[in-house]
């Protein structure tokens, strides 16, 4: 209930008269219950005067009695109006309603927005990824739970890799691992050859070959916190480019990590691998920015890129992960998660990040 109290505080400070927190995520955040409510209403209500309210399809209710800290739950049946349910506690105009813009689809924002008739709607996004960025303990331990199961399948599934194995077979036997091993879900790419130079490449029935790139990204969910871990490995022998190549990527890496620490800025951190990689001659082929924020989300704040001043502070987890991705020869990642500590930095991947040769 704590993080409902902060959030009630910024209401009272925007004049809010109501909120309506639709991600699922987000209400996950909010109330400790966690549901994918698929096309079905789900909404933590927030009214400035009065107690929130949890409103949700009625399958879900016996999951959330048990888990959620709001205890005024609100259900409806799929062959009911939910909102119904949103009038019936609205009862009547707001002058200012906070929703989540960047969540809500058009057709659910007329339909809140047909009974509410607010004079003006606040997107509330910015302030809740505001709460998220610095974790507790309990969030930090969530997601190293992610983090090492992203670890052992990886490594359980790299057994299978030679030479005549497609991408898919490798990314069928990592997601099973993943699953043995206690994962709630998470998504997986798996690219070799030339396909290792498309920075979001896809999946797909390539066969191995020897001396090609192979380049595994993804990460799992946990108890609503997720992993994001990026390795790439030599399919046998690869020749001297390639090798220079990851050799830079990885010098990259660890300078970056090395220099976070509280009141470092991201743009610092990202032209620290940047220039390594700039001075190795292959500037224009690291396409993407250094890193994200991540907890809830694979991709929260704070954005790692050249032109953000914001600064580091302990409890932010982010990741590191520069990359060249040279069209026609191969594309190397190397993604670690960081953990900002009042000193420094933690870093929570643990997967080796030597060159490995398959």
């Amino acid at each position: 209930m704590a993080r409902i109290k902060k959030f009630y505080e910024y209401m009272e400070a925007k004049e809010l008269d109501m909120v309506f927190v639709t991600l699922p995520r987000s209400i996950h955040y909010f109330t400790g219950f966690n549901t994918n409510p698929h096309e079905r209403f789900f909404c933590l209500f927030m009214p400035l005067i009065g107690d929130p309210v949890l409103i949700l399809p009625e399958l879900d209710l016996d999951e959330a009695s048990r888990k959620s800290c709001i205890k005024k739950l609100r259900t409806h049946k799929d062959n009911e109006d939910p909102m119904e349910i949103v009038t019936d506690l609205t009862k009547k105009n707001a002058k200012k309603c906070g929703v989540e813009k960047e969540h809500l689809t058009l057709m659910r924002f007329e339909e809140i927005a047909g009974v509410v008739e607010a004079e003006t709607y606040v997107n509330v996004e910015s302030e809740i990824q505001k709460m998220k960025v610095i974790k507790s303990s309990d969030e930090v331990a969530s997601i190293r739970q992610a983090i090492r199961i992203s670890d052992e399948a990886l490594f359980e599934g790299l057994k299978m890799v030679k030479p005549g194995v497609t991408e898919y077979e490798i990314a069928a036997e990592i997601q099973y691992q993943r699953i043995k091993l206690g994962a709630d879900g998470g998504g997986l790419m798996v690219v070799s050859g030339e396909k290792s130079a498309l920075p979001h490449g896809r999946t797909g029935d390539r066969v191995l070959k020897e001396g090609d790139l192979l380049l595994i990204d993804g990460g799992v969910l946990k108890n609503g916190y997720v992993s994001d871990i990026t390795r790439t490995f030599g399919v046998g022998e690869i020749n001297e480019q390639r090798k220079e190549i990851y050799e830079t990527v990885l010098a990259a890496n660890v300078a970056a990590i090395d220099a976070v620490k509280p009141g470092v800025s991201f743009g610092e951190l990202d032209k620290i691998a940047r220039d390594i990689i700039i001075d190795k001659g292959y500037g224009k082929y690291f396409t993407h920015r250094l890193g994200h924020g991540m907890g809830m989300n694979n991709h929260e704040y704070p954005s790692i890129h050249g032109l953000n001043r914001d600064v580091s502070k302990a409890g932010m987890v982010f990741t590191i992960e520069p990359g060249i991705y040279v069209p026609g020869v191969g594309g190397v990642r190397i993604e670690d998660d960081i953990l900002v500590t009042d000193d420094g930095a933690e870093v929570l991947t643990h997967y080796k990040k030597e060159l490995i040769l398959l």
